[in-house]
């Protein structure tokens, strides 16, 4: 019998050779595209789920002649996503909505309507690799992928285990010219599509824009402060800084300034040196493992999607943990998320607490 699997269907180049490679290898494949954005005027302007991407996924299933699904997941979008999103950012926070929304949207939602549609796969765009063991009691686990300039591993950590046992990324073990030019060759509609560089609801004037459309009230003013309390200037609202940020603090002085500390109780924000940003050590909240290592062992960790993955030892226990650099990192946000690595497996992660010296 066939394989029935979904193909989650962004409008997208790289989630259209996803759908396309499940066809070439004889599946059942159904196409979905989730709605997540489209709030109307003044609430948002998603890029990711736009009329555009839309009519593009449907164009793409069109073409492989495959069932196609809009489903609506507003609701999950705004409860998991923006909410939070905003929230944080008022309490001082940076937050990571795209490690929320895989778990708690995009993949809650894909894992439904496999369910319902009698599906045992789902295939994303993502760039990312996902090993299964055989056998009813197989596991899978997941790996960084090949392409490692647009490697998404990172976005997928905080999955549940039995959400990564349904997925497929077919893009994992390719770079990304290869998929364009295997999407072209097939003559996919979407072949000289640009990408999306940002994350998908973020209005033109940038993310503290964007918090205040979401917020009743925007945090209120406050003001800018020294490593010893004294007064360099006033804020906006703490929405606009996020630790290590240098420019755009408001703020000259004989030497750069970057955002040391946020007190959002206080509105206050600390402003030091570059060397003030650096932490030895950060706290971690909300840990989820998809391979859960001992505590106490040596692994990497990525603190932000673009920063470099760092060694470390992690000491954990029920859910919270204290992971030591063994080089001092910059930057360490609370809020952000904080992924676990053994070599190229992807163990999992949490929410960065705080950091200290």
């Amino acid at each position: 019998m066939r394989r029935r699997a979904l193909a989650a269907l962004s409008g997208g180049v790289d989630s259209a050779y996803a759908a396309w490679a499940l066809k070439q290898a004889g599946d059942e494949v159904i196409g979905i595209h989730l709605v997540m954005g489209d709030f109307g005027p003044g609430d948002g302007v998603p890029r990711c789920c736009s009329t555009e991407d839309a009519a593009d996924a449907r164009r793409v299933a069109e073409f492989l002649d495959i069932p196609f699904y809009r489903v609506n997941a507003r609701e999950e979008f705004r409860r998991e996503v923006l909410t939070p999103f905003a929230a944080a950012y008022a309490r001082g926070l940076t937050p990571n909505p795209c490690v929320l929304c895989n778990p708690g949207v995009k993949w809650a939602v894909l894992a439904r309507m496999a369910a319902e549609l009698g599906a045992c796969a789902i295939a994303t765009g993502h760039y990312a690799r996902v090993v299964k063991t055989p056998g009813p009691a197989g596991a899978a686990r997941l790996f960084v992928g090949r392409e490692r300039r647009k490697e998404q591993s990172y976005f997928l950590a905080l999955l549940e285990p039995g959400q990564l046992a349904l997925a497929e990324f077919p893009a994992g073990e390719l770079q990304k010219a290869e998929v364009r030019a295997a999407v072209a060759a097939a003559g996919l509609p979407v072949a000289g599509k640009a990408e999306s560089q940002d994350v998908c609801f973020v209005e033109p004037g940038g993310y503290a824009a964007t918090v205040e459309r979401l917020l009743p009230e925007p945090p209120r003013p406050g003001e800018v402060v020294d490593l010893s309390g004294r007064r360099l200037g006033g804020h906006r609202g703490v929405h606009h800084f996020t630790i290590g940020q240098r420019k755009g603090v408001g703020v000259a002085g004989p030497e750069p300034l970057y955002v040391v500390a946020i007190d959002a109780e206080r509105a206050r924000v600390t402003l030091g040196p570059r060397a003030a940003c650096l932490a030895a050590r950060a706290e971690v909240e909300g840990l989820r493992w998809l391979s859960a290592p001992e505590s106490g062992e040596r692994l990497t960790v990525k603190v932000r999607y673009r920063s470099a993955s760092a060694p470390c030892v992690l000491d954990w226990a029920d859910g919270r943990g204290e992971v030591r650099f063994d080089e001092p990192q910059r930057a360490v946000a609370p809020g952000q998320a904080a992924v676990f690595y053994r070599g190229d497996e992807v163990l999992g992660g949490g929410v960065l607490a705080r950091a200290g010296s």
